[in-house]
């Protein structure tokens, strides 16, 4: 065990159809998960809505918190938990004039002090850094030091994810160093032994 405070961000792989609902209920059941990031792309927001409701009704029913990658417009529709916004993706206070107070929004910050400190002020619930390792989900070309994040907890009480790359195997770094979250994707839907293994494996270090 590191350090119980970090917790597991839960991030869908970019298939989602077909026996996917079952899966993330094996995910979640693997042990604890504190939110879990809908990561759609190119599709309508009808569809996506259609694609999100049953996997939001698992998140609620276990108590993790349903959060929409990039669409305000449809976290709103689905009154979801939060909203994650990408460095294009809107305004973190136009958001919250939508969502409304008890929105969890957060921001990829990448390798940004400044950006991550600007977020803090507009108002985001969480800031996002990373990628800290190669990722096979989704093409990076920022690549922080672990030591953003101890910058970050030092200095903001604003809770810090690590995202990018991160399996059982190379969490530590990142959780010493301050990570409040650790966004993982493909160490839990790729793992050998199924999604609840994988992510029984990150519960492992994070006691």
């Amino acid at each position: 065990m590191i350090d119980p405070g970090c917790q597991l961000y839960l991030i869908s792989p970019p298939e989602i159809g077909g026996d996917f609902a079952e899966r993330l209920a094996r995910a979640l059941d693997g042990g604890p998960v504190a939110a879990f990031q809908f990561r759609v792309k190119d599709l309508d927001q009808h569809e996506a809505a259609r694609l999100a409701e049953p996997l939001q009704r698992i998140c609620a029913d276990r108590d993790v918190a349903f959060v929409v990658n990039d669409s305000v417009a449809l976290a709103k529709r689905l009154g979801a938990d939060g909203v994650h916004l990408g460095r294009s993706d809107g305004d973190i206070a136009e958001a919250r004039s939508i969502l409304g107070p008890s929105a969890q929004i957060g921001a990829t910050c990448h390798d940004s002090r400044h950006f991550a400190m600007e977020a803090g002020e507009a108002g985001a619930d969480y800031v996002a850094f990373g990628a800290f390792y190669p990722s096979d989900t989704k093409a990076t070309t920022h690549r922080p030091e672990p030591e953003i994040l101890s910058w970050w907890s030092g200095l903001f009480e604003l809770p810090c994810v690590a995202i990018g790359g991160i399996t059982a195997d190379n969490a530590a770094p990142l959780v010493e160093a301050g990570a409040d979250f650790l966004a993982v994707s493909g160490a839990v839907w790729s793992h050998e032994e199924g999604e609840a293994a994988g992510v029984a494996a990150f519960a492992e270090i994070l006691g």
